[in-house]
């Protein structure tokens, strides 16, 4: 059976804001690492992990609304996911790693440099796991961007143990401390394997380190 998107977004759209708006987040006050260098009109992108995008999806709509922008599948499924970040204020580019992501990067590549800030699950959509995909550092190296780790940790989750990604899903009305990690500077350059894989490796270090022991 097929699912008109517009008739389910709008309901889930409901529902997700709600559900976001129950949780308490703590960023500690280091929103201003990406919003400073945002406005200081340098292209800024956010890496995430695929297993954390339910929190920090909710926390740039509550934060940083309509500054920023992302990549969705182009699947049945992703059309619905589209449609609910639009409406909460997110601009979205269509295609994967694994369908249309040339297409895709292009996309973003055009949001970023109307002024929306970049968010990338970089091992997604289909891992392995906390592996960093090329897409995020690819286009980081095209634009010369700021690509900024971001990290969550909800007190109280549900985690999908049989999904790839060991997906997390926030409680409502629980808390969720936010981590910035350290900021990667990429200069603007021609991407080669080499530079790639040496990206990849540097962001896979700042993603982990970006979480602090508990």
């Amino acid at each position: 059976m097929h699912i008109n998107p517009s008739l389910v977004s709008p309901a889930l759209t409901v529902l997700y804001r709600a559900w976001i708006r129950s949780i308490r987040f703590d960023d500690g006050g280091r929103l201003r690492v990406i919003t400073d260098a945002a406005d200081t009109g340098r292209p800024v992108m956010l890496a995430i992990w695929h297993a954390e995008l339910f929190a920090l999806t909710g926390y740039g709509m509550r934060f940083l609304d309509g500054r920023l922008a992302t990549v969705v599948s182009e699947s049945r499924d992703g059309e619905i996911i589209a449609q609910v970040l639009e409406r909460i204020g997110y601009g979205t580019a269509r295609g994967s790693s694994t369908r249309g992501g040339l297409k895709a990067l292009i996309g973003l590549k055009k949001h970023i440099e109307s002024g929306r800030i970049g968010v990338i699950t970089v091992d997604g959509p289909r891992g392995p796991r906390h592996k960093v995909k090329d897409g995020a550092v690819y286009l980081a190296q095209r634009l010369g961007a700021l690509l900024i780790p971001v990290r969550s940790r909800p007190s109280s989750l549900h985690v999908f143990a049989r999904s790839w990604d060991r997906f997390e899903l926030p409680a409502p009305f629980c808390r969720c401390r936010v981590f910035f990690g350290q900021p990667i500077d990429f200069p603007e350059e021609k991407p080669t394997p080499e530079l790639l894989a040496e990206g990849g490796r540097r962001l896979e270090t700042a993603m982990a380190a970006a979480l602090p022991d508990k």
